[in-house]
């Protein structure tokens, strides 16, 4: 008596990534911030959508024209912003799909403001962070003392503060540069008093299991406490 040998069965195919996915680990590779990221992903998806979810590897130079100059005539968006998408486009065509467009882009280009900067006088600055209180004044104050952009504020961390020299190191600047400016004496003492409450806070949150935030770069598989930890402040 003989039975048939078990049926081999075929090795199971490896799962093709989606092209946004791709976008993100390309662009995370290249160490680009999250903003970049998202926004690059928020327009690959709308030039995608523009033309019937047809993959960008059928289309060229014509498409992304297309796109553009909608975005000009139908949507009015402003020149920066139509900039920004022809950006992220090149962006998938160069890093990602690895070629160049077949034609140069001659879209119709948004047309660029020519409005003057309204720019206040020392005195209105003053009256304008009076009317802040708490966080909100403190950051608009590093804004403003300190020539920080809004998100290198936000970001600001507590090793890049030197308080004894009064200085301030922004990291990972647009152009991925680091640079020095200014810690201003007016805010030296609200921004310990703020460090200290949120240092305070910060271990209030680990013993509740919480208080662990985002690392990039593979920080966290580096270090596996780094998200946790708390941080010592002692400032000068």
């Amino acid at each position: 008596m003989t039975t048939d040998p078990l049926p081999k069965t075929a090795p199971a195919r490896p799962q093709q990534k989606k092209l946004l996915d791709v976008v993100r680990e390309v662009i995370r590779r290249k160490h680009y911030s999250i903003r970049t990221e998202e926004a690059y992903v928020n327009w690959i998806r709308r030039f995608i959508l523009f033309h019937n979810k047809r993959h960008p590897k059928e289309m060229g130079a014509q498409e992304v024209e297309a796109f553009l100059t909608h975005l000009a005539v139908e949507e009015h968006v402003a020149a920066s912003t139509q900039n920004q998408a022809l950006a992220a486009l090149l962006f998938l065509y160069r890093e990602v799909l690895g070629r160049e467009l077949d034609a140069p882009i001659q879209a119709l280009r948004a047309k660029e403001s020519q409005h003057l900067p309204a720019v206040l006088t020392k005195d209105e600055v003053r009256r304008v962070i009076a009317q802040l209180s708490g966080i909100y004044q403190l950051i608009a104050q590093l804004l403003y003392g300190s020539g920080l952009r809004l998100l290198e504020a936000l970001r600001l961390r507590v090793k890049d503060i030197d308080f004894e020299r009064r200085a301030i190191i922004v990291r990972d600047t647009k152009g991925d540069e680091d640079r020095v400016t200014m810690l201003p004496e007016s805010v030296v003492e609200p921004l310990k008093e703020h460090l200290l409450r949120v240092k305070r806070l910060h271990e209030e949150d680990l013993a509740n299991g919480y208080g662990s935030v985002y690392l990039p770069d593979a920080v966290e598989r580096k270090y596996p406490n780094a998200a946790r930890l708390g941080f010592q402040l002692t400032p000068a």
